[in-house]
């Protein structure tokens, strides 16, 4: 019996642990993407935004945030009870430092989502100073109320009224997008993106094959995303329960970026690749909150579901002037808010007046916290580049450095 513990105990860490990488690579895809959105004289800034705000939110929330969602085990001074010794079968089935790892890339993974919404026009520090704060105490407040089962100040627990959210649909993905939008409406709109009638000017992005390799990082991240959330490995039902995990994964992004492309066509009378990688993020979106129990053909149409309202949000935003230069609010907010509502569909443990009320819980406590902390950057050290340092590009104005300088 023992033997038979320490194998399921070895395979389901390592199993974590890989699951972890795969997550942990997704902050390349979302570098890759949002380096691919914008314009050329605004990359290099956004890749140092990148690999700094992933760096932060490790250290954040080694520091305070992991204590702060569950209840302590970590607190500056590292992980405890790891290894062999003191693990027994009352224990997790994995190491404690793996569950740690698989929860940080997780808290980047929601970091990553604010920095493409707020690209082109934000100062680098400001932005790095809110990440210490999202990493470090928004996020895991809101994730001690949910993945941990935590009363919501005292008055309620979530789990009690039917939430459920298996990956982060609302938990990682409309949280960041909460914080995002809070930061866009502080930040306002580029220049030049609407005219004086409001009507919205196209500002294309400078390298769309870079776009398109980040999709499918982002892709093949995600089966770390949902399928580590299964959190083992090593028996035959966990073992099935990742394959279709793995399954409906796959299939929903397929079902987002056919839907996304064949609207854009509709709609625009061309087939708009940037509406077509937004539609298979969106159909990952639209799944996270629950891969474990569609069949193939249900996580397909609700991929398909959230490609297609992934486009009209877009639009929508655009009209209200909500200037998102990668549609992340639209890809992590809308379908983020949309997955959490299909959950009761094929989940008889949830209800849909519970994932309205985390919904609810998730977005308000986000959203007012953050846009407190962008109103308090905005007053002491400012948000926004100057409109000159804009005009010319935040890379030089910021990092003094290029991304392509041979093309200028």
């Amino acid at each position: 019996m023992e033997t038979t513990f320490e194998l399921a105990y070895a395979l389901d860490t390592f199993y974590f642990l890989i699951c972890g990488a795969f997550v942990m690579w997704m902050a390349a895809g979302f570098t890759m993407l949002e380096a691919g959105l914008v314009r050329a004289k605004n990359t290099t800034e956004i890749l140092t935004k990148n690999v700094a705000l992933y760096a932060i939110s490790c250290i954040m929330y080694m520091i305070c945030g992991y204590a702060i969602m569950y209840d302590g085990g970590i607190f500056l001074s590292g992980i405890v009870g790891d290894g062999a010794t003191g693990v027994t079968e009352d224990a997790a089935t994995y190491a404690p430092s793996a569950d740690f790892f698989f929860q940080v890339v997780f808290v980047a993974t929601a970091m990553s989502i604010v920095s493409g919404a707020v690209a082109e026009r934000m100062k680098l520090w400001s932005f790095l100073a809110f990440a210490v704060v999202l990493t470090g105490f928004i996020y895991p407040m809101e994730g001690s109320w949910t993945w941990n089962g935590a009363p919501v100040f005292g008055m309620y627990v979530l789990g009690d009224l039917g939430f459920s959210d298996f990956a982060g649909s609302g938990i990682v993905h409309m949280a960041g997008a909460a914080a995002a939008l809070a930061g866009v409406l502080v930040l306002g709109a580029r220049k030049g993106k609407y005219t004086k009638d409001g009507k919205a000017n196209a500002i294309p992005g400078a390298n769309l094959p870079l776009a398109t390799l980040g999709t499918f990082i982002l892709w093949m991240g995600w089966f770390g995303f949902n399928g580590g959330s299964v959190l083992a490995t090593a028996t035959v039902e966990s073992a099935n329960s990742v394959a279709v995990v793995f399954m409906n994964t796959n299939m929903a992004a397929a079902g987002g970026l056919v839907a996304a492309l064949i609207l854009a066509r509709i709609m625009f009378g061309k087939a708009d690749l940037t509406m077509a990688l937004n539609g298979a993020l969106a159909g990952l979106v639209a799944i996270t909150a629950e891969p474990s129990t569609p069949t193939a053909l249900q996580a397909t149409l609700f991929g398909a579901i959230g490609g297609i309202l992934v486009v009209f949000s877009i639009v929508t935003l655009d009209k209200l002037k909500i200037d998102d230069p990668v549609g992340a609010i639209s890809v992590h907010g809308t379908v983020g808010l949309l997955g959490l509502l299909l959950v009761p569909i094929t989940n008889s443990g949830s209800s849909f007046s519970g994932q309205i009320i985390g919904a609810l819980t998730i977005f308000v406590w986000v959203f007012v916290t953050s846009l407190v902390v962008w109103l308090a950057l905005k007053a002491t050290i400012g948000v926004r580049v100057s409109e000159e340092e804009e005009y010319e590009g935040v890379d030089m104005a910021e990092c003094g450095l290029e991304a392509y300088p041979e093309f200028k």
